[in-house]
């Protein structure tokens, strides 16, 4: 239930306004990599291969992602 000391509490907080810069500010999702927009890519692996993958992300404390990141930067260096 919501009472009307909580209604009357939005609305006062309402008509006094917002900060438009707090109110745009990220806090929910997945936090961005840079400016620039990401693109996900499917990519299917074996069991052996995703298994090699997370015991080398561990190994290094490092996400799935972030493995697979360095990996793709070290090819293509």
């Amino acid at each position: 239930m919501v009472s009307e000391e909580q209604i009357q509490g939005w609305a006062d907080e309402a008509e006094a306004g917002y900060d438009v810069d707090v109110l745009k500010r990220r806090g929910r999702g997945r936090p961005g990599r840079g400016a620039q927009p990401m693109q996900v890519v499917a990519v299917r692996l074996t069991t052996e291969e995703l298994d090699a993958l997370d015991a080398a992300a561990a190994k290094n404390d490092m996400s799935r992602s972030e493995a697979i990141r360095a990996a793709l930067a070290h090819f293509a260096a």
